[in-house]
């Protein structure tokens, strides 16, 4: 070993007295060597500065809000996994996020919302509260939502939604924070905050004419109602994209939700196709409509005395005959089987319940659990410890039934409420994946035909299958009505400004700027 040493050292030794013998002809060969390394070292340097710029350009450039990218963003489960794929930590998504920067813009000053109704109202209300922090460059505290509504669920927004993801993937358009800063903080705690309901279905200028000033003034406003505020129609094609980006990306359930509705999905998918029906036949439904077809005396005076004790509930006096007839009831579980036979849905198939408590419970359930033995619920696909921390929240147990819903064979409302509309937008967006739109006035005068015997089950089968068969969720343009805005179709139920036809050209679907 010593004599290898000695000989190593001797060689160093050696290199080094010749550089030093080499006088000024080294030199020059060692400082050409050091320029030639300096020049490497920038050249790598720039290459990799460069390569990082285009990544975040590209990133940005190239975040559009179409089917074709945002089926592997975990805003619920993508459409392309029959596995139903949740997030995780290496996500594409999640890179995304975190590389997409920042947008910068001088701030107006603070909104405010508080968000009213279930959660589906509530969530498209979110959406629409964020496009206008956007489009008047103001900063949007993360949404309030209802607590004091018919179904008191105390809920706060991170416990049904990821308001980390919310907050950063939305960063290069609006800046969101959790909570004002202090000192607007305190002034709102003391009460001095400026705060009114916008109005119904307006213009996205209405916002920027009437709300924007009153920011600049303010520098914090409180927009207490959020429900139907932005018009469906008439407004900028980047205005509409930005809503579908919030809807179908910005808005991911908490990890929590969407593993435990993963565990549903699988679980029916085990078993076959499955239909989840969205029965809205609860209590408050009822009372709400005055609609009391099938219910007894007793259940008619129980219906009535509810709908006088919520003074928001405006129309008291109601005909449900009346109604029914003219389209605007639900229709009863004894219905539902009807219709469900006539539009020969195989009787072997699951149907999952995507509601709360049947009234009338299974006495008036008894004719479709007869129909269609594999009625199911996520009460009875999953534990009651699976569920413990979802009781008495009817928003998160929404939320659930809502995954569900967008990953059945069919999806299938009986009333068009605000989850069957979401929904409907959410899967025709997925691909127009099937949703039959029940035409309730219509059915409702076959039914009343059939069982006076006016109709054999035949002429009243295939008239159901007839008149249904363009209202199955396909590519349609929505009905405008102008002055009308309640009876056109809604956006968030055929968004099509954001679909991509799986026929002819595509659309194009990147959001320019604002």
């Amino acid at each position: 070993m010593c004599i290898v040493e000695g000989k190593r050292k001797g060689k160093m030794g050696g290199i080094r007295m010749g550089v030093m013998k080499g006088g000024g002809g080294g030199g020059e060969r060692v400082e050409k060597l050091k320029s030639s390394r300096t020049k490497l070292w920038m050249i790598r340097a720039t290459t990799l500065v460069l390569l990082w710029t285009c990544i975040v350009q590209l990133t940005a450039l190239g975040d559009t809000w179409g089917p074709r990218l945002l089926k592997d963003w975990p805003s619920c489960f993508s459409h392309q996994d029959s596995s139903v794929s949740v997030a995780e930590d290496k996500d594409p998504s999640v890179l995304a996020s975190v590389l997409r920067p920042k947008r910068v813009y001088k701030n107006n000053g603070y909104l405010m919302v508080s968000c009213n109704g279930g959660l589906n109202q509530m969530r498209a209300a979110i959406c629409d509260m964020v496009t206008v922090a956007r489009y008047l460059n103001v900063t949007l505290i993360v949404p309030e939502l209802d607590k004091t509504s018919f179904w008191s669920d105390p809920s706060e927004f991170q416990d049904i939604f990821d308001v980390d993801h919310f907050i950063m993937s939305l960063r290069d358009e609006v800046r969101i924070l959790k909570a004002l800063p202090p000192r607007l903080k305190r002034r709102v705690e003391l009460g001095r905050v400026y705060s009114m309901p916008p109005i119904s279905w307006s213009d996205i200028s209405y916002y920027h004419n009437q709300i924007l000033p009153l920011i600049k003034k303010y520098k914090v406003v409180h927009l207490n109602k959020t429900d139907t505020r932005l018009a469906n129609n008439g407004q900028p094609l980047d205005i509409q994209k930005l809503r579908c980006r919030v809807n179908f990306s910005a808005l991911r359930f908490t990890s929590q939700i969407e593993e435990l509705g993963k565990r549903v999905v699988k679980l029916l998918k085990q078993n076959g196709p499955f239909i989840v029906l969205h029965l809205r036949y609860e209590m408050d439904m009822l009372a709400f409509s005055g609609c009391t077809q099938g219910c007894s005396s007793e259940e008619v005076e129980e219906l009535t005395r509810m709908r006088y004790a919520y003074p928001w509930w405006k129309e008291k006096i109601i005909n449900s005959d009346l109604k029914r007839k003219d389209g605007f009831c639900p229709l009863t579980p004894e219905e539902t089987a009807l219709i469900l036979r006539a539009l020969d849905i195989d009787s072997s198939y699951q149907i999952y319940i995507a509601a709360g408590e049947i009234y009338g419970g299974q006495r008036r359930m008894a004719s479709l659990a007869a129909a269609y033995p594999k009625l199911v619920r996520k009460e009875t696909l999953l534990e009651p410890s699976d569920l413990r921390f979802f009781q008495n929240h009817s928003s998160q147990m929404a939320a659930l039934d809502y995954l569900v819903s967008l990953e059945s064979d069919i999806f299938i409302p009986t009333y068009d409420g605000n989850m069957a509309k979401v929904v409907e937008g959410h899967r025709r967006f997925l691909g127009f994946k099937q949703t039959i739109l029940l035409d309730r006035r219509h059915l409702v005068d076959l039914i009343d035909q059939y069982n006076s015997g006016s109709l054999s089950w035949y002429e009243f089968s295939d008239a159901v299958k007839e008149s249904h068969e363009s209202r199955k969720g396909q590519l349609t343009h929505r009905l405008v009505i102008a002055d009308k805005p309640k009876e056109e179709d809604y956006f968030y139920a055929n968004p099509e400004e954001c679909l991509q036809p799986s026929y002819g050209q595509q659309l194009d679907l990147s959001v320019g700027r604002l």
